[in-house]
């Protein structure tokens, strides 16, 4: 028997490849399809099952193209109604794959479908559980993103206190917990940086598994929930109804596109230009109007929270090299209208003498000579992040926000922006250059270099709950 977690970590998310006597099965794949493929031809197996736990809401699963390539079975837990062939399994509904059994266990509560699937090893020991979003290292998943539903967030939140209570705690402490998310996912509130844990260990130390009631479990994993990105629920339909090829995502997202034919097509086609490269080298020259999402940090994430359209047509500025995992990861998150890319990155652009522009930046030690209380201090930070610690006069604008809030900005004003290291802010600032805000000042370094100047902080006063 194999089990091997697969953790994509700008995704915070975990996918399962399980083999045993030349059979295999895949849970919650992304959209990429041949990391599962190679696994299998690797240890001569074929693909039987590709077991889904839900609708996943923050990522395009491949589930669809995988089993078109493979002949495998997709499976979900009661309740599944999909768009194309699957297979909704009946609660303790089980399956073999090699010398191995994976039962199903309906745990509604993350949404009305999702499913724990317990795998039963060769010996008949219950040897672990892929909770999906039930059940996460130190959280549980949120209740508000069913799809299309009129349950409420605190009947599902009633609904999962009942599976973890009557489906998941009563296995045995020895049973391990594979999740499909760690920390970093909007998935929950609380997450481990672990990515897998012990049942045992769990109910001493996550917080959603202690000795509390049923009502009282409702108001504490319905509380203090920030709305979801907008993406989520395009992603879930996406993934009911079965995505696209991703090599025809390929196809036409791969385009080299010399300085000329860039500019042409971006004025054709009022697509969106993003720049993956790292916000520092980004800030110091950069196409006019583009958008700086750095590939190096929660890149498909931020863009599914803060471009709002899926069927967006962008064009891409990278490092080189870096062309196909752009699309790649775009995709994965419903992006797959990517038209082409800068052939030769940032380099052939000044090389054409094309206009340029740059974005205002100055360190925590030039901020502190300048301050004064009637600085536009603006914190893009999460509103969490602001409330533990932040500046005197700053006030808290969120980067998930940002397209409430800028309506608010006066062209007028200059602004000073940071965030805790640097990365959000850079993004911040590009999306408010895009829109015409010229009076940017970008603080490099963020809260944790601010934080170490003379620059006068709020009083936070804790209250207890």
């Amino acid at each position: 028997m194999k089990i091997e977690q697969i953790y994509t970590g700008c995704l915070a998310e975990a996918a399962y490849y399980i083999e045993s006597k030349g059979e295999a099965a895949i849970i919650d794949p992304l959209r990429e399809t041949a990391p599962y493929i190679r696994k299998a031809e690797k240890d001569n197996a074929q693909i039987k099952y590709i077991f889904e736990t839900h609708f996943h809401a923050d990522f395009v699963s491949g589930h669809v193209e995988l089993a078109e390539k493979t002949g495998a079975k997709i499976v979900y837990g009661p309740k599944a109604e999909c768009g194309f062939e699957c297979y909704s399994a009946k609660d303790g509904e089980e399956f073999k794959i090699g010398d191995v059994t994976i039962k199903v266990l309906h745990t509604p509560g993350h949404t009305p479908e999702s499913s724990t699937y317990l795998l039963i090893d060769e010996n008949g020991k219950q040897h672990c559980i892929f909770t999906g979003d039930t059940l996460f290292i130190g959280d549980v998943g949120r209740p508000d993103l069913a799809i299309k539903s009129n349950i409420t967030k605190e009947e599902l939140a009633g609904m999962l206190y009942d599976s973890l209570h009557n489906k998941i705690l009563v296995l045995p402490d020895d049973v391990i917990v594979y999740p499909a998310h760690g920390a970093g996912s909007a998935c929950g509130k609380n997450m481990s940086k672990e990515t897998f844990d012990t049942l045992g260990h769990q109910r001493n130390v996550n917080y959603a598994l202690q000795s509390i009631t049923k009502e009282e479990f409702i108001k504490e994993v319905t509380a203090d929930l920030l709305p979801p990105p907008q993406y989520f629920s395009k992603n879930a339909m996406l993934n009911k109804q079965g995505a696209g090829s991703l090599d025809n995502v390929y196809t036409h997202g791969l385009q080299k596109l010399s300085p000329a034919d860039f500019e042409t097509a971006a004025d054709a086609s009022g697509a969106l230009i993003l720049d993956t490269r790292d916000p520092r080298t980004f800030g110091a020259g950069f196409v006019p109007g583009s958008i700086n999402i750095g590939l190096e940090g929660q890149f498909a994430p931020w863009v599914g929270a803060l471009i709002t359209d899926l069927a967006q047509p962008i064009l891409i500025i990278c490092d080189e090299g870096k062309e196909e995992e752009t699309v790649r990861r775009l995709a994965r998150v419903g992006y797959d209208n990517t038209i082409g890319y800068l052939d030769g990155g940032i380099n052939s652009w000044m090389a054409a003498k094309k206009n340029m522009d740059t974005v205002n930046s100055i360190g925590p030690a030039d901020l502190e000579k300048i301050y004064n209380a009637d600085l536009n201090i603006l914190d893009v930070r999460k509103p969490g992040e602001y409330e533990k610690e932040h500046l005197a006069n700053a006030e808290n604008k969120p980067l998930d926000f940002i397209n409430e809030w800028t309506t608010g900005l006066s062209h007028d004003k200059t602004y000073y922006l940071h965030c805790q290291g640097g990365y959000r802010s850079m993004i911040t600032s590009s999306i408010l250059k895009s829109r015409g805000f010229d009076n940017i000042v970008e603080v490099a370094g963020g809260y944790a270099a601010i934080a170490k100047t003379s620059i006068p902080k709020a009083d936070i006063v804790t209250v207890a709950k």
